[in-house]
């Protein structure tokens, strides 16, 4: 079993940075993939980023050039680094982790709402 608890979620003005945890505790060892993934208002979740347990990354298009994703083996914590938030940023972020590297992760966290006005 494993747990997810994201923060760092907030209210920000467009242009502004942000950078969200995720703490991961449980059968750590187990994990392979770790993602982030979003759900803005009366929109579907979507992908926004994963990491391997080798350090391969992968963003959605959306994002690639303002999201960095990360992780602290040591602090077992999951980080996402956004730069120069928009609007339509808004939404609930969600860290999931799978064992598999493929398909739509098993676990997943409550989520933390990020807020962006302009």
């Amino acid at each position: 079993q494993v747990q997810l608890v994201e923060s760092g979620g907030g209210l920000v003005q467009a242009g502004g940075s942000l950078r969200l945890s995720c703490a991961i505790s449980g059968n750590i060892l187990s994990i392979n993939l770790m993602a982030w993934y979003r759900q803005a208002p009366g929109k579907e979740r979507e992908f926004v980023a994963r990491i391997t347990y080798g350090g391969s990354t992968a963003y959605a298009d959306s994002v690639k050039d303002r999201f960095t994703i990360s992780r602290d083996n040591a602090k077992s914590t999951l980080y996402l680094h956004i730069d120069g938030l928009k609007p339509e940023d808004t939404a609930v972020y969600y860290c999931a982790a799978d064992r598999r590297t493929w398909g739509t992760p098993a676990t997943w966290g409550q989520g933390t709402q990020v807020t962006v006005t302009s």
